[in-house]
């Protein structure tokens, strides 16, 4: 669940073949497109609203208690065993450092998002 401005800004990020050089915008990280990313359950994107299956959390290492403390404080349990995570508790502006900020430290902390860890 993302504003218009998000969905076109995570749209820039992904990288095409034949895209050299690939410079996503706001400093965010590049993304492979999903047949590249090598497993089904890794997801593709953050956005500010997200689902992970309990299979997904798994394979991105979430929730770690020492260090998604932050993330945790905004996030709940589904009856499945996937978590509903939000990364800032006002929807996404990328315009705002805070959430710009919120959103790369994400990125940093679950490289496996968008196929970005090395295999």
């Amino acid at each position: 669940m993302d504003p218009d401005e998000v969905a076109e800004t995570v749209a820039q990020q992904f990288r095409h073949p034949g895209d050299e050089p690939h410079i996503p915008p706001k400093g965010l990280p590049a993304l492979k497109l999903s047949w590249d990313i090598p497993a089904p359950e890794i997801p593709h994107y953050l956005g500010w609203l997200n689902y992970w299956s309990a299979a997904a959390a798994r394979a991105i290492g979430f929730p770690d208690p020492a260090r998604d403390a932050e993330l945790l404080s905004r996030s709940r349990r589904t009856a499945t065993g996937g978590w509903v995570v939000r990364l800032t508790d006002a929807p996404l502006d990328l315009d705002n450092p805070a959430h710009l900020d919120a959103l790369k430290r994400a990125y940093e902390r679950f490289p496996e998002i968008g196929g970005r860890a090395a295999p």
